[in-house]
């Protein structure tokens, strides 16, 4: 029996030249295609001469069952998607139907996950360095997701000071969300927070603008928008939108030197022993703490308690760094 092969292509922004080079072989190697219209259209170039299947966007679960069925019949199926398959793409519900089906790792279907590179990452080349720092993505579709449920993920971001990528920002009959995600948003940013909003990155309607949070709904977003917002330290210059690491904590940043009181290699003195150290010594009541923190009573009451890190600091540390030099060193362990 002839052993089929689902490959869940990452297209990356859609121009070849930012496709991988396994993604292009994948789709070389295909015997059918299978995505949504606009993203078979991206790479009309490389199908030529292939089996095509061609779906309308919310058919995700039908593409899945194509391809299952396609494989079952012993071909090899580039399903493909925009960006990475596995970020809003089709891998997750392929192995829904393939789970759904009786597949495991070991059936005669072999399954191919091919990364490519997400909107955020390419929305983020094209406006500077807005993710050097702690970020994460939130899509605003509530087709298939409770509001309260984007709500309370939105909330939490903003509060935790995330640089926030907004997938599906805003559609023709979703027009909504965008305005609700910005009233989050300004409840714990400032109306002067930095705002990029890239449309169809590395395509040919390529557009970008810089803005800000109090002003990013009176921009053009839509469904290829991807709506970029910065956390406090985030800024615009020259055109370039930059989220700093944090090394001016640390470091003189024109001249490398450690700021007093700092050691290079080592956490802040703000860091958690320096914090722990800090709330130890306070007079606040747990209460007060996890208000001042915004952190849960919980848990600045278990840390309180906690007296393991009264142990000499960095011992592990110290441990690791000074081996000797000439020490072999085996491969690390799989984690």
């Amino acid at each position: 029996m002839t052993t089929g092969k689902i490959m869940l292509v990452g297209l990356g922004p859609g121009s070849v030249e930012h496709m991988s080079g396994r993604a292009r072989a994948a789709i070389a190697e295909a015997d059918t295609i299978i995505g949504y219209v606009t993203y078979i259209r991206l790479v009309a170039d490389l199908v030529e001469g292939k089996e095509v299947v061609k779906k309308s966007m919310t058919e995700e679960l039908d593409r899945a069952i194509e391809a299952l069925d396609r494989a079952k019949q012993g071909k090899k199926v580039a399903l493909i998607s925009s960006g990475d398959a596995g970020v809003y793409g089709m891998a997750g519900p392929t192995f829904e139907v393939l789970f759904q089906a009786g597949w495991t790792p070991d059936s005669d279907i072999e399954v191919e996950i091919i990364p490519g590179a997400s909107a955020l990452n390419t929305c983020a080349a094209l406006v500077g360095a807005p993710l050097t720092h702690d970020f994460c993505a939130i899509s605003l579709s509530d087709l298939l997701t409770p509001w309260p449920a984007i709500a309370r993920r939105l909330n939490a971001a903003a509060a935790a000071d995330f640089v926030v990528a907004l997938y599906n920002p805003k559609s023709g009959r979703r027009a909504r969300q965008i305005v609700e995600a910005q009233r989050l948003f300004l409840a714990h940013r400032r109306p002067d927070t930095p705002v990029a909003i890239v449309k169809s990155a590395y395509r040919p309607k390529q557009r970008i603008e810089f803005t800000t949070l109090a002003a990013m709904t009176e921009c053009e977003i839509g469904m290829l928008s991807t709506v970029l917002i910065g956390n406090s330290n985030t800024f615009v210059r020259d055109g370039l939108m930059v989220t700093p690491r944090g090394y001016a904590n640390k470091y003189n940043v024109e001249s490398g030197d450690t700021r007093d009181g700092e050691k290079a290699g080592r956490s802040l003195s703000t860091g958690l022993d320096g914090w722990f150290a800090a709330i130890r010594t306070s007079g606040e009541t747990v209460d007060e703490l996890a208000r001042r923190h915004g952190l849960p009573t919980d848990y600045i009451a278990a840390v309180l308690a906690d007296t393991s890190d009264d142990e000499p600091a960095d011992a592990d540390e110290d441990r690791v760094f000074h081996r000797s030099p000439c020490a072999p060193c085996g491969p690390s362990p799989r984690r």
